[in-house]
């Protein structure tokens, strides 16, 4: 009866005369269950190539297509570099295209769905994401766009999904989509998320990031989930022609003497402990070593106290709240975002300048009215914590002021990226650091990753 492949909840299955070619694959396993070999949807292109080539006749039931084909209603119009992107991912049509927030990375996505023409699954972090692709996607698939997230569970030829909807459903929905598009795709090899990927038998997979590394090195499984990076673009290649010029000053700020001197004594314990245990931290991976040990060992945690206690005295010292007023008095009329790493710290900044405040904790509603009247100008500025980093609809701003803290080059590049929508003015970026403290290397290894 030939083979038979057939799709069951995020795994192909094999029956019928299987040739020994294909049950040498380490990935498949047979099912002693069901009487059938079985393997992770993600095995599925590599399955057929090697069925069609050995097997006598091949009968592929995977697919259950949402539509048979995918017509754009107008054109998808590109910039010079965001066709060379897509050009280089259409070769494999597969893997990551790598460019700075602000540089429309969603536009090349939509190119290559109405290039392909095929079903597509586009898997988005959060729901304000959603709602974005929706809208961008719907100006060239009228009626072809649908989303599945929270109580709103509608499919269509093209279906935006959050990375945790997507994690539960793709059982569901995994082989009705040939086209995987997973924005901010940096998201996708941790140990949950990475099964939308493998769950699922897609042969054409998209990621968009502003940049793919990760603090504990799972970026590398990138190249098997979606595929390696096939086009990278820094934000100073493009800077003044398809986005705004601009320009990085880093503000050094004193501690007190207080402040100094405190700072110095947990410095001493910190560093005791670690040179004592002949500690070498090359990345954040290993300080996860540090971490577990503060677990069985008092000295440890003393140590790793000491350093929590460093972060808290550099990223929330007086002087930097000090520091945004000479800013804000230098771009008087200018619409200014402000991010700091504690919440406690944007309050300060908030209170002391009476800039309203979006973090976490506010509702939803409330956060979106604070949006609303900065995108129409009636707010010049705002302070946050991380939740504008990444997912929300935030409008172009003159001026960003870091506030330290920004120890990842990926959390420098979506910062920045908020000021780089083309304008005809420079865009101007303010990372405010503790001068004589392990702030100024961390600024300073962080900066090489950012060109």
């Amino acid at each position: 009866m030939g083979l038979i492949l057939s799709w069951d909840r995020g795994t192909v299955l094999l029956e019928g005369d299987i040739p020994s070619e294909l049950k040498r694959l380490s990935f498949l396993k047979f099912d002693s269950r069901v009487g059938k070999y079985r393997a992770l949807a993600i095995y599925y292109p590599r399955i057929l190539s090697v069925a069609l080539a050995t097997a006598s006749s091949v009968e592929d039931r995977v697919w259950s297509p949402q539509c048979k084909e995918v017509k754009a209603a107008s054109e998808v119009k590109l910039r010079s570099y965001q066709e060379q992107a897509l050009a280089a991912w259409m070769k494999t049509k597969k893997g990551v295209v790598v460019m700075p927030t602000g540089a429309g990375k969603t536009h090349v996505a939509i190119a290559a769905i109405a290039k392909l023409g095929e079903p597509a699954l586009v898997v988005v972090p959060t729901v304000e994401l959603v709602e974005q692709w929706r809208a961008k996607l719907a100006q060239h698939f009228p009626g072809r766009v649908g989303v599945w997230y929270g109580e709103e569970k509608r499919e269509s030829c093209i279906t935006v999904i959050t990375y945790d909807s997507a994690y539960v459903a793709i059982e569901q929905l995994g082989n009705r989509f040939k086209l995987l598009v997973f924005d901010e795709v940096h998201h996708l090899p941790s140990p949950s998320y990475r099964q939308i990927a493998e769950l699922s038998p897609a042969p054409h997979r998209l990621g968009l990031t502003a940049t793919p590394e990760r603090s504990d090195g799972l970026h590398v499984d990138l190249d098997w989930l979606v595929g390696p990076v096939v086009y990278r673009i820094s934000a100073s290649e493009i800077r003044g022609v398809w986005t705004a010029d601009y320009e990085v000053e880093v503000v050094k700020v004193q501690l007190t003497e207080e402040e100094r001197a405190l700072y110095k004594e947990l410095e001493k314990k910190y560093l005791s402990y670690i040179r004592g245990r002949g500690l070498r931290f090359r990345s954040p991976s290993d300080f996860q070593k540090l971490v577990v040990m503060s677990g069985r060992d008092p000295r440890a945690r003393e140590a790793l106290e000491a350093w929590h206690g460093m972060r808290r005295l550099i990223f929330e010292t007086r002087a930097k709240v000090e520091a945004v007023g000479d800013i804000l008095a230098r771009h008087r009329g200018s619409k200014i975002l402000i991010f700091t790493e504690y919440t406690s710290l944007a309050r300060a900044v908030s209170e002391r300048y009476l800039i309203p405040l979006v973090t976490h904790d506010i509702s939803g509603h409330e956060r979106e009215q604070i949006m609303a009247a900065f995108r129409r100008g009636e707010l010049k500025a705002l302070v946050t914590g991380k939740v504008l980093d990444e997912g929300v609809d935030v409008p172009d701003v003159d001026v960003v002021v870091i506030l330290g803290g920004t120890s990842s080059a990926r959390q420098f590049i979506q910062r920045m990226g908020r000021a780089l929508r083309l304008k005809p003015h420079k865009a101007k970026i303010y990372e405010v650091i503790t001068a004589s403290t392990r702030e100024v290397n961390t600024a300073k290894r962080r900066k090489k990753g950012v060109a």
